[in-house]
């Protein structure tokens, strides 16, 4: 019998592609969203980066995570790993 985490409703969770691990318990992820120009109604992609807490350094250049909204771990780090 599995214990599952309930989130919270208002924490954002949020998918993404690793790009970088060269910190200890960081990862660099980057999330890809689609806009659209409101007068030529073509799409975009705008990529931002995200730093998040990796307690167990198990990620790796290229895999796919999700991660949620934290307390502020430090400077930069507002993220944290959603572990299944």
């Amino acid at each position: 019998m599995a214990i599952e985490k309930k989130v919270p409703n208002k924490k954002r969770i949020f998918k993404g592609e690793v790009v970088s691990v060269n910190k200890q318990k960081t990862i660099v992820v980057k999330v890809d969203s689609y806009k659209t120009n409101s007068k030529y109604l073509k799409r975009f992609v705008v990529t931002k980066k995200y730093k998040i807490h990796d307690e167990k350094n198990e990620y790796k250049v290229g895999d796919v995570v999700n991660f949620i909204e934290c307390r502020p771990l430090s400077k930069e780090k507002r993220w944290t790993v959603l572990y299944k």
